[in-house]
């Protein structure tokens, strides 16, 4: 069977080319859940390789849709969006899963099976790919060392506290080395003082060379950085380079006011 992508590792480049090509490319992309009234219309961005964006906007304004349209829970109903070069709005349902073990997605629930342990929630990522048990595990181990849960594989994960269970939801999105991570509003459900450390996280991950679309609406997280800053408002996206000091005009009252 030929894939439609390369099993990609973060900061392995695939082909000669691929450094040449943006990670992922959003060109006109449109959807519409109501007719007449589109959640995004006409969104053109480009995201390069290694790259941290958060991506933020008021509740309801297309956060979450966008990045549910890039790992294709959702198709476009305009415009394209090329993940690595590839039309991921045009596959077919039997390629999905090829795009999806490039991407690791992290949510605001955590989505951990509670009676499972740590181990194996962040093992399943690797199961399902029939990986041996043996690389299973110390990939695994090695997961859950860089998020801060090293040795504890064996706990049940309803034990945890609500920062850990949310690293180890990282740890599950990261165990198969994506080439990109997706995580909308991570920090949603934790305090200030968690959810700083989850952004940090996320940090650290990225320094690796995985290429990370942070979605929040948490103005507080994003005015502590000055990463590229893209704002979905009316179903476009507006952007500043160097986050909020960076952030155009009045705009920036509005953003956090």
């Amino acid at each position: 069977m030929v894939r439609p992508f390369p099993f990609f590792r973060a900061g392995v480049r695939a082909d000669p080319d691929a450094a040449q090509r943006p990670i992922l490319e959003l060109s006109g992309v449109s959807k519409y859940f109501q007719r007449d009234l589109p959640t995004l219309r006409g969104v053109d961005i480009t995201v390069q390789r290694g790259e941290f964006v958060f991506v933020t906007g008021a509740s309801g304004a297309g956060k979450s849709t966008l990045l549910s349209l890039i790992y294709r829970k959702h198709t476009v109903d305009e415009g394209h969006i090329f993940f690595c070069g590839k039309d991921i709005a045009r596959l077919t349902s039997r390629s999905i899963p090829f795009l999806r073990r490039n991407l690791g997605v992290v949510f605001q629930d955590f989505k951990v099976i509670n009676h499972w342990t740590v181990f194996e929630n962040v093992a399943v990522a690797l199961e399902i790919l029939a990986m041996p048990r043996r690389l299973v595990r110390a990939r695994v181990a090695e997961a859950l060392e860089r998020v801060g849960l090293a040795g504890r594989g064996g706990e049940t994960t309803e034990n945890l506290s609500g920062g850990e269970q949310q690293r180890v939801a990282v740890a599950r999105a990261i165990v198969t080395e994506p080439a990109l991570i997706l995580a909308d509003e991570p920090t949603g459900n934790l305090d200030s003082h968690l959810a700083i450390d989850i952004l940090t996280l996320f940090e650290e991950i990225n320094e690796t060379g995985t290429t990370v679309l942070f979605a929040t609406h948490d103005h507080s997280l994003i005015a502590k950085r000055d990463h590229r800053l893209i704002s979905i408002e009316d179903g476009r996206a507006v952007e500043a380079r160097r986050g909020l000091s960076s952030w155009p005009g009045s705009g920036l009252h509005a953003l956090v006011g």
